[in-house]
C-alpha cells in the first residue's frame, strides 16, 4: 500500500492526500519503509521486486526516485518527505532507517539503475537543504 500511495502522489501531486492516506494505514512502525520506497518507480519497477506486506511500507521513497527519470519525481518526494517529516509521521530514526537501507543497497540499484548514485546525491542535498536529513545522514551517502 506504501507503492500505491507514492505512486499515486507522483501521479497527483497532493501532497494533503498522500499524508491523509499514510495516517490511514496506521502502520507508524513501517514509515522508515517509505522513504526507502522513494528510490523513483518502486517495487516492480527497475531493480525493485515485489516486497512482502511487512517490507512494502516506508523507505520506498528514496528507492522510487533513484529508479524514475528527471529531476520532477526528486522534487516532489522531496516536498512530500519535507512534509512528512514536518508533521511527525516519518521520525528522525525512521528517516534515518529509511536512507541508511538505501545506502547499503545501492550497489545492487544501481545494476539496474546506472545513473543512481548521481540521483541519489541529488536527493540527499535536496534533503539536507531543506532542512529533512542531519548532516551526518548526508555525509554517509555513499561516493561513486
Amino acid at each position: 500500500q506504501m507503492n500505491l500511495l507514492l505512486r499515486e502522489y507522483l501521479l497527483s501531486g497532493e501532497v494533503s492526500e498522500a499524508e491523509h492516506c499514510l495516517r490511514e494505514l496506521e502502520v507508524p512502525h513501517f514509515h522508515h519503509e517509505l522513504v526507502y520506497e522513494v528510490r523513483a518507480g518502486g517495487p516492480g519497477g527497475p531493480g525493485g521486486a515485489t516486497r512482502g506486506p511487512a517490507d512494502a511500507r516506508c523507505p520506498q521513497a528514496v528507492v522510487m526516485v533513484l529508479e524514475g527519470s528527471g529531476e520532477g519525481p526528486v522534487a516532489m518526494m522531496v516536498t512530500l518527505l519535507k512534509v512528512l517529516w514536518e508533521t511527525g509521521l516519518v521520525t528522525l530514526d525512521q528517516m534515518n532507517r529509511g536512507f541508511q537501507r538505501v545506502y547499503e543497497e545501492l550497489g545492487d540499484i544501481s545494476l539496474d539503475v546506472p545513473l543512481a548514485h548521481g540521483l541519489l546525491e541529488r536527493l540527499v542535498e535536496l534533503c539536507f537543504d531543506r532542512g529533512i536529513i542531519t548532516r551526518a545522514l548526508r555525509d554517509a551517502c555513499p561516493a561513486r
